[in-house]
């Protein structure tokens, strides 16, 4: 009769091993076969710090391990129909945001080619990088998190939105095909569409957008675009000034200086360029004679030519 008891005991052991609160997030590629007491669990603790959340990796022995049930990245701005839905919050500068890794995986297998970077468009601002690509190449999740929109969205056309660990958002638009839904969990370098040209796009290309609460932010300053996948830094402060795509040209990428500490982001606010908008009457020379720069500087910084017809509420910047 002993038998029946050690067998339902081992039973109910085994079963605690695994609740509900156990959540492996990350990518864990070829680990070797270990015996139970040398077994590592890796294992994702949320810790909220300030403005950001920080998805931090421990490897931690399995017999120490104190499960921390992680963070409901849903609870907070969660619309699955509404390409923006932190319209009405508005942000703190500088914003943290922190890194577990080093780097990223690529949303395309091809060279990441750049065509197009955030910045001032043909009279508008571009919110993201352009990525040459072919029709049907399939994209994949730069992290692992929630898909948070899967959907058309007006200009950006077949688009999928995905919410990660540490507050971001990327979005990849002018797809051909979703592989993915709304509320599907993704994992790092998950394969989750198509690229092609739907939308508002001149020829193939992936549009690539980077996000926090709702407010776009430079790429490059956060990402290497290169075959190294960099993150810039685990640790990095964003001033308003790269998520303002007025102060950016999209055929050239700006000088980048960036900030690892909240004292260097707050330090820069004081050397900030001025903006000058546009009004009726204006010509270069009577805005250059009322901020006494050479007009040849106006246009160097803001590429264009001493000939450009200037329209009301056009941005200037004046160095």
């Amino acid at each position: 009769m002993k038998l029946p008891f050690y067998l339902t005991v081992f039973f109910l052991i085994s079963l605690s091993g695994y609740s509900q609160n156990d959540t492996i997030i990350g990518k864990i590629r070829n680990q070797p076969e270990t015996s139970v007491q040398d077994q590592l669990l890796k294992q994702s603790a949320f810790n909220q710090t300030d403005d950001s959340l920080f998805l931090k990796l421990d490897t931690i022995p399995l017999d120490s391990t104190k499960l921390i049930k992680p963070i409901d990245i849903k609870v907070n701005h969660w619309n699955t129909t509404v390409f923006n839905p932190y319209k009405n919050v508005k942000p703190k500068f500088p914003i943290k945001l922190e890194f577990s890794d080093s780097s990223y995986s690529s949303p395309i297998t091809r060279n990441k080619v750049v065509t197009s970077r955030f910045g001032w468009r043909n009279g508008r601002g571009h919110h993201g990088i352009d990525i040459d690509l072919i029709t049907g190449d399939s994209i994949f999740s730069m992290f692992s998190g929630i898909v948070r929109f899967a959907r058309y969205s007006t200009g950006y056309g077949k688009t999928i939105v995905v919410r990660h660990y540490n507050g971001l958002e990327t979005v990849y638009a002018h797809l051909s095909k979703y592989a993915v839904k709304a509320n599907d969990t993704v994992k790092y370098g998950q394969h989750i569409g198509y690229g092609g040209i739907s939308g508002n796009a001149r020829g193939s290309h992936l549009h690539l957008g980077i996000y926090y609460h709702g407010i776009a932010i430079y790429p490059e300053y956060l990402f290497e675009f290169s075959a190294a996948n960099s993150v810039r830094a685990k640790e990095i402060w964003v001033t308003d000034k790269w998520t303002r795509s007025y102060l950016h040209n999209h055929k050239k990428q700006s000088t980048l200086n960036i900030f690892t500490t909240k004292e260097e982001a707050v330090r820069s606010r004081k050397n900030r360029k001025k903006i000058y908008i546009v009004k009726r009457g204006d010509t270069l020379s009577r805005i250059a004679l009322k901020n006494n720069i050479p007009i040849t500087t106006i246009c160097k910084t803001n590429y264009i030519k001493s000939s450009a017809i200037l329209k009301i509420g056009q941005k200037l910047i004046i160095e």
